[in-house]
């Protein structure tokens, strides 16, 4: 019988998938980009990545990350931005392709958090959140030392926080003001275009990263706002469920302390309750992992 787990991560930009060990060791990774047409057209990528993994070997059981909202007791997922599925059956595709072998179905961002939780920046916390700051802002909780999804493996998505509720940008949740369009990469870059900013048609928040780093004033001012934003929701989420520490990644986040220095600040600002003491704001360590280390976690912890 193999120790050997397949994990999967599936997002709006890309679909991953590995196998993991029981002590959390990535191998045999893929990673392809996610096809934003039909269901089966995402499905069958899906399934590529599966194949391509495996190559006929067999594993003890499968862990799956998936952008949501998710309903982690159907089985379904129905990412914001992979438009062709809603209320897809995820686990139970999986299940079919793999018959007999256990199939776990959990939030990318809860993933993201148990990985960080388990192997990476947030070992020994007992109260976490765990944030990717990337084209959107996603989130998960370990409360209590364990992952914690809620009523339908939702919890944490820390993303919707509402920072802006008066002049707020319109979101994609359907809401307006949430912490995903301040401190989204591409919502980032279309701010500081409104602000003036001159860049190329291409750039991202990679770009705006380097111009800040030169001192342009604009860009700096996009990663202040940016940081206060993620403060705020990381803030009130600490008040609701009595954080010791926050774990944030993503691409946005390795721009380093033009992002965790508003953070911080912002933090201590707003986190004046007694219990609240010594919160901390530390970056990821997993990088790009953590959801498949998370997804692994699943079925090995």
């Amino acid at each position: 019988m193999t120790d050997l787990v397949l994990a999967l991560d599936v997002g709006g930009t890309k679909i991953a998938g590995a196998l993991v060990d029981r002590n959390g060791v990535v191998a045999r990774a893929v990673r392809v980009a996610t096809p934003l047409g039909a269901a089966e057209e995402t499905w069958d990528a899906v399934a590529s990545v599966v194949d391509q993994v495996l190559q006929g070997e067999g594993v003890a059981a499968v862990g799956i990350a998936s952008a949501g909202p998710v309903d982690v007791d159907a089985g379904t997922v129905s990412p914001i931005n992979v438009t062709g599925w809603r209320g897809f059956p995820l686990r139970d595709r999986l299940s079919a392709l793999l018959p007999g072998v256990r199939v776990e179905l959990a939030g990318d961002g809860p993933c993201m958090a148990l990985g960080e939780h388990w192997l990476g920046a947030g070992q020994g916390s007992r109260f976490m959140v765990g944030l990717v700051v990337s084209t959107g802002v996603g989130g998960g909780l370990v409360l209590g030392g364990r992952p914690f999804g809620g009523r339908t493996g939702n919890a944490g998505h820390i993303g919707h926080v509402v920072v802006e509720p008066d002049d707020g940008d319109p979101c994609t949740c359907g809401g307006r003001g949430c912490a995903e369009v301040v401190a989204g990469g591409p919502r980032m870059v279309a701010w500081a275009r409104r602000q003036g900013w001159q860049a190329p048609d291409d750039a991202d928040a990679a770009h705006l990263a380097a111009a800040a780093g030169t001192g342009e004033e604009i860009p700096k001012a996009a990663f202040e706002r940016a940081g206060r934003a993620v403060g705020l929701a990381i803030a009130a989420t600490a008040a609701v469920v009595d954080l010791d520490l926050a774990v944030v990644g993503g691409g946005v986040a390795q721009a380093g302390d033009l992002l965790f220095d508003p953070i911080r600040r912002t933090v201590a600002d707003h986190c004046g309750l007694s219990y609240l003491d010594g919160l901390r704001v530390e970056p990821a360590r997993l990088g790009g992992q953590a959801g498949l280390v998370g997804a692994a976690r699943l079925v090995l912890g």
